[in-house]
């Protein structure tokens, strides 16, 4: 992580805790009692947490999950105003701020993890689906539901999950509200495996991703982007394919599989941790600005929480 003047972010968490190991960082919804229920401020603190991961260039993976028997049960509707007495650009504003971490999810450059403990239900399914890769738990059930209260999938729900399982699939589960069980997940390519440890099983995979050349890493999950053309697709694989090209980690990966060994990379592992109430690193959240490129490697986000005071449109690059 960047000690320096150069990090921004909160000072402290309230709602989440952030913990990095061997190069693997794990974000964690700590409200347990609610089953990892949301507040503005956790939204504010998953946003926070992204740019943490995206600053720190020894991160090479990331989890998300959730504290006790809950993945993230959406929004904590104790905690919500009254909507009567707002306006529309209010009700937006905080909508956006639920968009802002899906989008950076979506965003980044390093694969992220959702490893689904427990239910994640409306905008908390919406994390999982933005993830990259998904493990899912025996109680890790996931379900959109907005339709059963008469809402829509605010978060991105309606966009990703066609881009996931197909249209007439996504429909199935859009329009009904019925549960994603952890069977059906993995029957339909939604998760990558159902398990009875899931925080391990998600940390034996984003181990797997952080031993892979990092720069391949990324480019790679750049370029899966249903939304570019092919002629699109091939002018940034040329791109990405000579930055691969030139970079030391896949000349050492070649030349350990000519030589058959295992590569050894040059790198260095950060270790660190911000428990929930901690005083953390020092952030201040004041800058709409975003790097050129995402630095962290693999992500696997455990439900953490954080969030920039001046909310930026992240890239557009995947």
């Amino acid at each position: 992580m960047n000690h320096g003047a150069d990090a921004k972010g909160m000072e402290t968490y309230d709602d989440i805790s952030f913990a990095v190991t061997d190069g693997i960082a794990t974000v964690t919804i700590e409200r347990p009692d609610v089953y990892n229920a949301f507040t503005r401020n956790t939204v504010l603190e998953l946003n926070d947490a992204a740019r943490r991961a995206e600053a720190d260039e020894s991160v090479y993976a990331i989890i998300l999950t959730g504290a006790g028997k809950g993945f993230c049960s959406g929004a904590d509707t104790t905690e919500m105003p009254d909507w009567d007495t707002q306006s529309p650009e209010e009700y937006g504003a905080f909508l956006w701020l639920i968009q802002q971490f899906v989008w950076n999810l979506r965003t980044m450059a390093v694969p992220s993890i959702a490893a689904v403990n427990g239910p994640a239900i409306g905008a908390g399914c919406d994390f999982a689906l933005a993830c990259d890769l998904r493990v899912v738990g025996e109680a890790g059930i996931m379900r959109e539901g907005f339709v059963n209260i008469g809402l829509v999938p605010g978060d991105g729900g309606a966009w990703l999950l066609p881009r996931l399982v197909g249209e007439s699939k996504a429909r199935e589960y859009l329009l009904t509200g019925r549960d994603i069980t952890p069977e059906d997940a993995v029957d339909i390519g939604l998760a990558v495996e159902q398990a009875g440890d899931v925080l391990t099983a998600a940390g034996e995979l984003a181990a797997e991703i952080r031993d892979k050349p990092a720069r391949a890493v990324q480019h790679t999950n750049r370029l899966v982007n249903p939304q570019q053309s092919f002629d699109e697709y091939c002018r940034k694989a040329v791109e990405h394919q000579w930055d691969c090209v030139v970079d030391t980690e896949h000349k050492e990966a070649l030349a350990a599989f000519n030589e058959g060994r295992e590569p050894q990379f040059d790198r260095s592992y950060s270790d660190w941790e911000i428990e929930p109430g901690e005083q953390g690193l020092h952030y201040r959240c004041e800058t709409a600005g975003s790097p050129s490129s995402f630095s962290a490697r693999a992500i696997v986000f455990s439900c953490i929480s954080s969030v920039p005071a001046a909310i930026r449109r992240p890239r557009a690059n995947r």
